[in-house]
């Protein structure tokens, strides 16, 4: 299993979420998909992150969103970060406005892989200094070294062997 590190990169950060609604988060980062060359077709990745939704909100509480899904087009793990200074209103199960966002995208084919690195990313967003820092942060390179450290906190997991 990879690490966040492993995965996220400077091209796949969103610095300032213009959005004020869900729908218009997830178009922002289909786009950032889009221009990063990770996806072909930003409407099917929007499709597939709202349909998730519609079986719960990926609004987890203290201003963190972690949407996810499984898309057939993509080749490989992406995980993308975003930042929102004003706050979305995101239907939040807290009620609460998200403000920090990570998006996870797997192949349809990697159930086993998506469930953990959501898992690690939940774990690290966990820690409340990291969300205020985060929200703090003023340039995209501290948001990607505050993420790297946090994520570096924890063992790299293990690949199971059969």
């Amino acid at each position: 299993m990879a690490t966040i590190k492993d995965l996220l990169r400077y091209n796949l950060i969103l610095d300032d979420i213009e959005a004020s609604d869900k729908i218009g988060v997830l178009r922002e980062f289909a786009r950032l998909l889009k221009s990063a060359d990770k996806i072909t077709d930003e409407d099917e990745l929007v499709r597939v992150l709202l349909e998730r939704e519609m079986l719960g909100s990926t609004g987890i509480g203290d201003g963190v969103a972690i949407p996810h899904g499984k898309l057939h087009i993509v080749p490989e793990m992406i995980v993308a970060f975003g930042r929102s200074r004003k706050g979305v209103n995101y239907g939040s199960i807290d009620s609460k406005p998200v403000y920090l966002f990570f998006l996870l995208v797997t192949p349809e084919d990697m159930p086993g892989e998506h469930l953990r690195t959501l898992a690690r990313i939940s774990r690290i967003l966990k820690n409340p200094t990291l969300r205020d820092n985060l929200r703090q942060a003023s340039r995209s390179e501290d948001l990607l070294k505050l993420i790297y450290e946090e994520d570096g906190r924890y063992p790299q997991p293990a690949t199971a062997h059969r």
